[in-house]
């Protein structure tokens, strides 16, 4: 089992960067492959990045893609998500989640372990 905190959300203007860092317990981290998602107010949570374990292959959503970049540190048991060029549209509470099973990355239903979620507001 793995619990996963999330940091460093908060307000942006468009056009600015965040990082986002996500603290996993245990000593397994490396096993897990891993995701961000994020739910904006009246919509579905929707995949944004994904990275497979070890130093992994990565992935992202279309509307992140060459803006988002999304890594890990096992040695840290942390997850990053470094947010570029950000807009008003990436407004919403990003998770992060762990799985060690198989299925798409890309769907919230092949992940076991949900973080609590962090803010991330950008403004015009």
């Amino acid at each position: 089992q793995v619990q996963l905190v999330e940091s460093g959300g908060g307000l942006v203007q468009a056009g600015g960067s965040l990082r986002l860092s996500c603290a996993a317990s245990g000593r397994t981290f490396s096993s897990y492959a891993m995701g961000w998602f994020r739910q904006a107010p009246g919509k579905e949570r929707e995949f944004v990045a994904a990275i497979r374990r070890g130093a992994g292959s990565t992935y992202y959503a279309d509307s992140v893609k060459g803006r988002f970049t999304i890594s890990r540190d096992n040695a840290k048991n942390t997850l990053y998500l470094q947010m570029d060029s950000l807009k008003p549209e990436d407004t919403a509470v990003y998770y992060c989640a762990a799985r060690q099973g198989s299925g798409n990355y890309y769907y919230t239903d092949s992940y076991e372990y949900w973080g609590q979620g962090t803010q991330v507001t950008v403004s015009s």
